[in-house]
């Protein structure tokens, strides 16, 4: 019998073509290497599924189903089903995990066996993999649940958790298959409810922004519910704890910014790290999506200028 790896690393697949690859290379550069990594692609337009099965052929650890679309929270049950290791860490297929990664997540939870969940900060990162700003998580497992009560899912990033199967499969895995919304958030809170919870320091994964990621792209469709269901989420927290819910409790949405805003927030810190070629195709494309603002015009000047 195959001896089983300590860690699943489980990654979604839908229409990251442009970032899967280098996705997976950082996953295979782990220093830890006792783990497997399971791929479904879920129903991809693009050249998603031949990419990684391209990759797979190469390397064993690599376990990859491909089939059509059936939504992000069925993709990621079927990955935790799959899942023999002790722990499963999630990486969605455009993010990238720094080589330590897993083997620091690994060591903190072996140290903490009280903790269920061990997340990290990050760097958020543009479309070109240029950094914009860190992350200031919050790291303690009371800041993190107080967070998530008060309707953040940002209190741990869902590519940069570590859970402890065991737990994940005690709460019944991910929900909210019909909506396909908030799903990080509620198993967040539901874990945080049987183990603690904990984010490390370091930023251990890039975390990418681009306008067709899932976060961008649900939010067109899902705003008028968005609130729905996270009010759904915190009320059933509350009622599990034996708890009321704050009378004044009220969820702000979280909304993409306007494109020329976005893209000179990356311009402008391709610029701060020295990446002036990202800096330029970032100014040039925020002219085009707003010719008629000076604060795009100027950070084209600036990214021409280097500086």
């Amino acid at each position: 019998m195959d001896k089983l790896p300590r860690v699943s690393v489980l990654m979604p697949v839908y229409n990251a073509g442009r970032y899967v690859r280098a996705t997976v290379e950082s996953l295979l550069a782990q220093t830890f290497a006792d783990f497997e990594l399971i791929a479904i692609d879920d129903g991809s337009k693009d050249d998603s599924a031949a990419v990684v099965r391209e990759m797979a052929a190469t390397d064993a650890r690599i376990r990859f189903t491909s089939r059509e679309n059936r939504g992000v929270v069925r993709t990621r049950n079927e990955l935790a089903d799959l899942a023999r290791g002790e722990f499963m860490a999630v990486n969605d297929a455009d993010d990238l995990s720094m080589p330590d990664r897993l083997a620091k997540q690994v060591a903190y939870l072996d140290a903490h066996p009280e903790c269920v969940m061990v997340g990290s900060r990050v760097m958020v990162m543009d479309p070109y993999s240029s950094p914009v700003a860190e992350s200031a998580h919050k790291l303690g497992h009371e800041e993190i649940d107080a967070e998530l009560l008060a309707g953040s899912g940002w209190a741990l990033v869902q590519s940069a958790v570590m859970m402890r199967s065991e737990a994940v499969r005690k709460i019944g895995g991910y929900r909210g298959a019909e909506h396909n919304l908030s799903e990080d958030h509620d198993i967040f809170i539901r874990l945080a409810e049987v183990g603690r919870i904990a984010n490390l320091p370091e930023p251990l994964v890039w975390y990418r922004r681009h306008a067709t990621s899932l976060t961008h792209t649900l939010y067109q469709s899902t705003k008028s519910r968005h609130e729905a269901v996270k009010r759904q989420i915190i009320e059933e927290a509350y009622q599990r704890r034996g708890r009321s819910m704050p009378a004044d409790w009220a969820f702000e949405t979280w909304r993409p910014s306007p494109r020329d805003e976005q893209l000179r927030t990356w311009g402008w810190a391709a610029i701060k790290h020295k990446n002036i070629p990202v800096a330029r195709k970032h100014a040039v494309a925020a002219v085009k999506a707003a010719p008629l603002s000076g604060a795009s015009w100027k950070l084209l000047y600036c990214a021409l200028r280097g500086r």
